[in-house]
């Protein structure tokens, strides 16, 4: 099936760009997490059309199918593929999920080697059939990726990002509301830095609703101490791994995660986000991708310069990026 032909973003009258017509979504790579990634954004109407673009030409064509069959139950959206590169034409957002997945005990970092060959290789394909479109890199490391990709295709920072800790994110905001006995999205509360083994709550600016964290007194119980958010910092950080020991991967909420990424570009919403930029003199920290708080719209992603960080917190985003820079450096060796 051909792909639609690209739509175009209409001004509003505040200048601010208003909802992407005609939307086109991309997901490339047809996995588990690309597969749930495509699913969740024909379920949620992300985009007005949805395509799923992978080499193995078999799998992407039954994912598609499979798809395909449940289109009458998924509103106006509709679903092609295949694994010849014209699928990609006219996209608006590219979500890209390729790579080998990550192994029960392995680390993100330990797929730097393979996956970032896989992305150099990619990118200006991909870049050569949408070159107006946002990529957003959910193959992990995303962040080292990130870096890698906006190199090696000299995109601006803000149309190349990451996912980043969006998903760490709602894992924090869901233990938290467990635990203050509230609905999720009444906890403000974010990662910060490296989605993987360095990343850190940013605990200084968590609230529920508007009350401190650690001020909270769920009714009929105890306040949080800060030895349980510690508990609850190293639970959100090591929650793949559980995922990945007892399944295989972890696909279901980096899906859904990532469908609402593409819906804040689509929709222009201008929503605060962690989403996963290359920074640039960010709080002094240059050159590489972290998490942030960040305003995600149809431009693509901006950092939120004027965010606060308590001493501590400035000291763990710094070791963050060392530890992502000395990986980047060594794949550019």
């Amino acid at each position: 099936i051909r792909p639609p032909q690209s739509g175009y973003v209409r001004p509003c009258q505040t200048g601010r760009m208003s909802v992407i017509e005609n939307s086109k979504l991309t997901v490339v790579g047809a996995g588990s997490v690309g597969s749930s990634t495509a699913y969740a954004a024909l379920i949620r109407g992300s985009a007005r059309h949805v395509a799923l673009y992978d080499i193995a030409t078999e799998k992407v064509e039954a994912e598609v199918l499979d798809l395909a069959h449940g289109t009458q139950f998924t509103g106006t959206s509709d679903i092609v593929g295949g694994s010849d590169l014209s699928v990609v034409e006219g996209s608006h957002v590219v979500v890209i999920t390729a790579g080998a997945k990550q192994k029960p005990g392995q680390t993100r970092i330990e797929l730097a080697s393979t996956n970032a060959g896989i992305l150099r290789a990619m990118m200006p394909q991909l870049l050569e059939a949408a070159p107006n479109a946002i990529y957003v890199i959910v193959t992990n490391p995303c962040d080292v990726l990130t870096v890698l990709a906006q190199e090696a295709t000299g995109l601006p920072p803000e149309r190349v990002f990451a996912s980043g800790t969006v998903l760490d994110t709602s894992r924090l905001r869901w233990l938290l509301a467990r635990r203050a006995g509230v609905s999720t999205s009444s906890v403000h509360a974010q990662i910060i830095g490296e989605h993987g083994d360095t990343e850190f709550p940013h605990w200084s600016r968590a609230t529920i609703g508007s009350v401190p964290i650690l001020d909270w007194r769920p009714a009929g119980g105890a306040p949080m101490t800060e030895a349980e958010l510690e508990q609850i910092a190293v639970d959100v950080r090591d929650a793949a791994y559980t995922v990945i020991r007892g399944k295989g991967a972890t696909n279901y909420a980096i899906g859904l995660s990532s469908a609402r990424i593409v819906e804040a570009i689509l929709h222009d919403e201008h929503a605060i986000m962690p989403v996963s930029t290359v920074l640039d003199d960010f709080h002094g920290i240059s050159g590489v991708a972290l998490s942030v708080p960040s305003i995600v719209s149809a431009s693509g992603a901006a950092p939120i310069r004027q965010t606060d960080f308590s001493d501590r917190e400035l000291d763990l985003l710094r070791h963050s990026a060392d530890a992502l820079r000395s990986v980047a450096d060594s794949l550019r060796a």
